[in-house]
């Protein structure tokens, strides 16, 4: 073998390792998945406030930044025009605790007076939830949990 072929040859297996190891890098680099999602409402009872609680798995490899979290009704304009990650962008987080592997275990619990009660329109609701990762990779479920308000 010439010595111009053996440094092509080289040369050609250096870049391909190369190539090889960034797409290994970026392929364990994959955007949040949000799953096992599940809303929990509870009405205000005499003296005693409601709640609602939503909890939810977040995976991603590089880790989780934040978790953002909105209930919204069913017939709200958002039916209409789709809920975006901008709309989540000022709403409250999640609470998010470490679960196993590359998973953590995300609660968010707000508690829901009379008055909220009694305001709020009834049927069905949805939970949309925002998860972020740490490199800025986000995915967006817009119904992640459904409720109802009686």
């Amino acid at each position: 073998m010439s010595r111009r072929t053996a440094l092509a040859v080289t040369a050609g297996v250096v870049v391909l390792g190369g190539a090889g190891a960034f797409a290994l890098a970026h392929a364990g680099e994959q955007p949040p998945s949000v799953a096992h999602s599940a809303a929990r409402y509870a009405a205000p009872v005499g003296d005693r406030a409601g709640s609602l609680t939503f909890t939810t798995d977040v995976t991603t490899s590089s880790g989780v930044k934040d978790v953002k979290v909105l209930a919204w009704p069913a017939d709200s304009p958002f039916a209409k025009k789709g809920l975006t990650a901008k709309d989540m962008a000022s709403v409250e987080s999640a609470v998010c605790k470490p679960s196993g592997g590359d998973t953590v275990r995300c609660t968010y619990t707000v508690p829901v007076t009379r008055a909220d009660a009694a305001s709020s329109p009834r049927g069905v609701w949805h939970v949309a939830v925002l998860a972020t990762s740490k490199h800025g990779d986000t995915k967006l479920v817009t119904k992640a949990a459904d409720f109802k308000v009686a």
